[in-house]
């Protein structure tokens, strides 16, 4: 047993040595990690936006936002309803036409491009809901986002059953089947997406735009009606796909236990201008965020939560 001694300290089982411990292991590894979030910004930049600008009827929605992506960064997007996050995103992806600013690609400036140009360049975007087939299956919706790549489209050799096609369809197989695993839809392979919950849905559509082989990808909510469980699972599960395909994530996310757990660092918006960007524990204690957030108890409560974690 132990006991405690006058000034509240314990005797008797080494515990005082093993916390001294396990604190110093603590400091090494939050010292690691703020090492390789400082290094994250010296790698080469995959996707930046210069003083973009959108605005509607007079008020501008996204104002003069300037951000970068860098190689095999996680950012998060942070910021009460209204920011201006989705239409920053609109601008990114090609959906929304600017009044100002440039959206850049690997040193490419891609701010005339239509949007199925910037994504045959290499930028995946998932959507609040998932838009996916509901009378496949999981495999064979995979297998058609991956026909994109297939090496042999031509009718005659299908036709003829030549073996390149059967090769070229061995391929994709093995191709699906890695990306079933990675994502951890190996038990809905043969299901119809329409029998799926929601958050299996929105991983079938990930791998779905992963299938595309984007080097960014930009998610907006992805955990938008997701239940509890699976919200907690989607963290992991986003950093893995991000290890395994190496591509960099810029992600709109409104849990903040979701997103600080996810992103290396943070940009915070407000009336559509960046207000903060740093590690996800320098944005959160950030005046100006936790002034925008105090808009609404459940966000104050969130903010709080997430600073206990």
């Amino acid at each position: 047993g132990t006991s405690v001694n006058g000034n509240g300290k314990a005797n008797g089982n080494g515990k005082g040595r093993v916390s001294a411990r396990a604190r110093a292991d603590a400091k090494r590894a939050a010292e690691q990690d703020h090492a390789r979030r400082v290094a994250l910004l010296d790698e080469p930049i995959v996707l930046e936006t210069v003083g973009l600008t959108k605005s509607y009827g007079g008020i501008a929605a996204v104002n003069d936002v300037s951000l970068q992506l860098h190689d095999g960064q996680v950012v998060g997007l942070i910021g009460p309803n209204g920011a201006g996050k989705t239409t920053l995103f609109d601008l990114i992806s090609g959906f929304t036409p600017r009044n100002a600013g440039r959206v850049l690609m690997h040193d490419t400036d891609m701010t005339e491009w239509r949007a199925s140009q910037r994504a045959a360049f290499g930028l995946g975007r998932s959507f609040q809901d998932a838009r996916l087939w509901t009378s496949l299956t999981v495999g064979e919706a995979l297998a058609v986002a991956f026909e994109r790549h297939l090496d042999v489209r031509a009718a005659l050799p299908a036709a003829f059953n030549l073996p390149m096609v059967q090769e070229s369809e061995t391929a994709t197989r093995k191709k699906v089947e890695e990306l079933v695993e990675v994502l951890g839809l190996t038990a809905f392979r043969d299901k119809f997406i329409g029998e799926l919950s929601t958050g299996s849905r929105r991983m079938v559509e990930i791998a779905a735009i992963l299938a595309h082989r984007p080097s960014v990808l930009i998610l907006d909510e992805p955990s938008s009606g997701i239940a509890q469980k699976e919200t907690e699972a989607l963290g992991p599960l986003l950093r893995q796909v991000q290890r395994h395909t190496g591509c960099s994530l810029l992600v709109i996310e409104h849990d903040m236990p979701l997103i600080t757990g996810l992103a290396d660092h943070l940009y915070a918006l407000e009336e559509g201008a960046v207000i903060a960007f740093g590690t996800p524990n320098e944005v959160l204690h950030h005046p100006r965020v936790v002034e925008s957030y105090l808009g609404t108890a459940a966000d104050e409560s969130q903010l709080v939560a997430t600073r206990r974690a």
